[in-house]
Protein backbone atom coordinates (compact mmCIF):
# COMPACT_ATOMS: atom_id res chain seq x y z
CA UNK A 1 0.00 0.00 0.00
CA UNK A 2 1.44 3.29 -1.08
CA UNK A 3 1.24 6.60 0.77
CA UNK A 4 -1.64 7.88 -1.36
CA UNK A 5 -3.61 4.71 -0.71
CA UNK A 6 -2.98 5.07 3.01
CA UNK A 7 -4.11 8.70 2.92
CA UNK A 8 -7.24 7.68 1.01
CA UNK A 9 -8.07 5.01 3.60
CA UNK A 10 -7.53 7.42 6.51
CA UNK A 11 -9.67 10.13 4.94
CA UNK A 12 -12.46 7.66 4.21
CA UNK A 13 -12.24 6.36 7.78
CA UNK A 14 -12.63 9.90 9.16
CA UNK A 15 -15.33 11.06 6.71
CA UNK A 16 -18.34 10.01 8.85
CA UNK A 17 -16.89 11.75 11.91
CA UNK A 18 -16.26 14.90 9.89
CA UNK A 19 -19.78 14.92 8.44
CA UNK A 20 -21.45 14.35 11.82
CA UNK A 21 -19.21 16.94 13.48
CA UNK A 22 -20.02 19.60 10.90
CA UNK A 23 -23.76 18.94 10.96
CA UNK A 24 -23.90 19.04 14.76
CA UNK A 25 -21.89 22.25 14.92
CA UNK A 26 -24.13 23.88 12.32
CA UNK A 27 -27.39 22.78 13.99
CA UNK A 28 -26.26 23.29 17.59
CA UNK A 29 -27.28 26.95 17.83
CA UNK A 30 -30.70 26.15 16.36
CA UNK A 31 -31.60 23.79 19.20
CA UNK A 32 -29.65 25.35 22.07
CA UNK A 33 -29.96 29.09 22.48
CA UNK A 34 -27.23 29.42 25.11
CA UNK A 35 -23.88 31.07 24.52
CA UNK A 36 -21.42 28.37 23.38
CA UNK A 37 -18.21 27.57 25.23
CA UNK A 38 -16.40 27.11 21.91
CA UNK A 39 -17.03 30.44 20.20
CA UNK A 40 -16.57 29.56 16.56
CA UNK A 41 -18.29 27.05 14.34
CA UNK A 42 -14.90 25.73 13.27
CA UNK A 43 -13.84 25.05 16.86
CA UNK A 44 -17.08 23.21 17.63
CA UNK A 45 -16.78 21.16 14.43
CA UNK A 46 -13.15 20.29 15.26
CA UNK A 47 -14.07 19.16 18.78
CA UNK A 48 -16.93 17.02 17.45
CA UNK A 49 -14.79 15.54 14.69
CA UNK A 50 -11.93 14.62 17.03
CA UNK A 51 -14.32 13.05 19.54
CA UNK A 52 -16.08 11.12 16.78
CA UNK A 53 -12.82 9.90 15.29
CA UNK A 54 -11.73 8.64 18.71
CA UNK A 55 -15.03 6.76 19.01
CA UNK A 56 -14.45 5.17 15.60
CA UNK A 57 -10.88 4.23 16.56
CA UNK A 58 -12.09 2.56 19.75
CA UNK A 59 -14.72 0.70 17.71
CA UNK A 60 -12.04 -0.41 15.25
CA UNK A 61 -9.86 -1.64 18.10
CA UNK A 62 -12.74 -3.38 19.93
CA UNK A 63 -14.36 -5.11 16.95
CA UNK A 64 -11.22 -5.57 14.85
CA UNK A 65 -12.81 -4.07 11.75
CA UNK A 66 -14.39 -0.87 10.55
CA UNK A 67 -18.00 -0.28 9.60
CA UNK A 68 -19.89 -1.82 12.51
CA UNK A 69 -23.19 -0.15 13.36
CA UNK A 70 -22.20 -0.09 17.03
CA UNK A 71 -19.19 2.07 16.12
CA UNK A 72 -21.39 4.48 14.18
CA UNK A 73 -23.85 4.60 17.08
CA UNK A 74 -21.00 5.44 19.42
CA UNK A 75 -19.83 8.09 16.94
CA UNK A 76 -23.21 9.84 17.01
CA UNK A 77 -23.51 9.57 20.80
CA UNK A 78 -19.99 10.86 21.49
CA UNK A 79 -20.25 13.69 18.95
CA UNK A 80 -23.64 14.76 20.31
CA UNK A 81 -22.27 14.70 23.85
CA UNK A 82 -19.29 16.83 22.84
CA UNK A 83 -21.63 19.29 21.09
CA UNK A 84 -23.77 19.48 24.21
CA UNK A 85 -20.64 20.10 26.26
CA UNK A 86 -19.55 22.86 23.87
CA UNK A 87 -22.97 24.56 24.17
CA UNK A 88 -23.59 24.07 27.91
CA UNK A 89 -23.21 27.65 29.19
Amino acid sequence: MGPLDLLNHLLNFMAPALAVGLVLAALGPVFMRKKPVANTLLAQAAINTIAGTLALLIGLWFFGRDGKMASYTALVFVAATSQWWAMRR
